[in-house]
């Protein structure tokens, strides 16, 4: 079924009774050429590439819920491609291209809004930072905008400029950076992935992974055994128990990240904010809830809840960047299973067993990575060599120490990332 504002004007006249399901719900097969563990944004999107790009639709995704109830449905919805390191900087840039051409690609409103995105500092050493990725962001194409006190105070005249302890020095804006609706994302992957034959298989557990003679050869699931050729593992915090069905063990920590939601307001934050001190994040959603998170919990845990002093943390970031808001009531907080690498990027990469595949990793930049994740991750799977955005993110540089990307320049630490 396509979309067009038409059909929504005709099906409205007519009681919506001419809507069909988006997908399909098929019973699995017995066999598969690759079956892609994971029906989140990141699955999804590699199912859809290896469909379009590679003409691979002997393809199964087993999802162990719902499509779309893990970590895609569980963010604050923030796309961005503001990274300073080389190999980075060059992924989210092409991860951006593809975000810009999405809803027109999938024929699917994304609800992809380009509000800009603008990142405070509060010193002259973040300042100079700031100034470097920014001059990184602009040297392969994108955009980037330094800002001063003013020039922030312009577009964002609510902040408390007179805070004394954290003052607001400027900003680096970034004017293509902007949110997206994200169970919209993985219903739109989903659907273009149906329409071109894979199978979406839902309420389906991975229970085991079947190894022989050093090459992949399936899967167990509660719904059966499925021989596949090729296996790619896709399911964010929980990478580190399903690797370990086929006798991996990975440099990953699973932490918990918390995101709050207000009640509905009237539009008053018109851009995605960064506080430089606080690592406070907040936007406005189209329903008008204040959409806004903070830091990692900071302890180990596969809960998708968070705890109480985070909370507290939050709020004072909040408060002390933009008091206005402390009367909004918040309706509700969810926490979402982040796959944090020592280093704090990804892994997209095949493992020591043939056929076995990795992306994973993606610590803060899950959703912003979406279609490039699923692309990368598609072109490894059918082609057995890294896509060129992707190179950087190997699974081996954890073991040898050459290659490590490590975005935040706090350390090869998991508890710093």
């Amino acid at each position: 079924m396509g979309f067009s504002g038409f059909r929504v004007l005709k099906e409205g006249l007519t009681g919506n009774s001419g809507w069909t399901p988006q997908w399909r719900d098929p019973a699995p097969k017995d066999e598969y050429d690759i079956v892609i563990i994971g029906g989140g944004g990141h699955g999804l999107s590699a199912a859809y590439y290896l469909a379009r790009e590679h003409g691979l639709t002997n393809v199964a995704v087993l999802e162990k819920g719902y499509l779309g109830g893990g970590n895609i449905g569980r963010n604050t919805t923030i796309v961005r491609a503001n990274y300073f390191l080389e190999g980075n900087s060059q992924f989210y840039s092409y991860s951006m291209k593809l975000w810009e051409g999405l809803e027109l690609e999938l024929n699917y409103n994304v609800m992809h809004s380009q509000r800009g995105q603008i990142s405070l500092f509060h010193s002259d050493g973040q300042r100079d930072v700031f100034v470097r990725r920014g001059n990184m962001m602009r040297s392969q194409g994108d955009d980037a905008v330094l800002l001063d006190r003013e020039g922030v105070r312009k577009l964002l005249p609510y902040l408390d400029y007179d805070n004394t302890r954290f003052p607001i020095y400027g900003a680096l804006y970034h004017p293509r950076g902007g949110t997206a609706r994200h169970d919209a994302v993985a219903w739109g992957y989903a659907r273009g992935a149906d329409q071109r034959g894979v199978d979406l298989i839902q309420n389906c557990e991975v229970t085991g992974i079947d190894v022989a003679n050093g090459a992949v050869t399936g899967v167990q699931t509660t719904r059966g055994a499925i021989c596949a050729k090729k296996v790619g593992i896709v399911v964010a915090g929980r990478t580190s128990q399903v690797a370990a069905m086929a006798g991996l063990r990975l440099p990953i920590e699973s932490h918990i990240l918390q995101a709050f939601v207000t009640e509905g307001l009237k539009p008053c934050i018109d851009h995605v904010i960064s506080y430089g001190m606080g690592h406070f994040y907040i936007s406005q959603s189209d329903k008008g809830g204040l959409v806004f998170g903070g830091d990692l919990d900071m302890y180990a845990s596969y809960a998708q809840r968070g705890n109480l002093p985070m909370v507290e943390h939050v709020m004072e970031a909040g408060m002390t960047l933009m008091p206005m808001i402390g009367k909004a009531k918040v309706l509700r907080s969810w926490g979402g299973i982040m796959d944090m690498t020592p280093d704090g990027s990804p892994i997209i990469d095949k493992t020591g067993i043939d056929g076995l595949y990795l992306d994973c990793g993606w610590c803060y930049g899950g959703f912003k990575a979406v279609p490039a994740s699923g692309f990368s991750f598609a072109h490894l799977i059918a082609t057995d060599r890294p896509f060129e955005a992707a190179t950087g993110f190997r699974l081996d540089r954890f073991r040898d120490g050459y290659g490590l990307m490590d975005e935040e320049g706090t350390g090869a630490q998991h508890n710093l990332h």
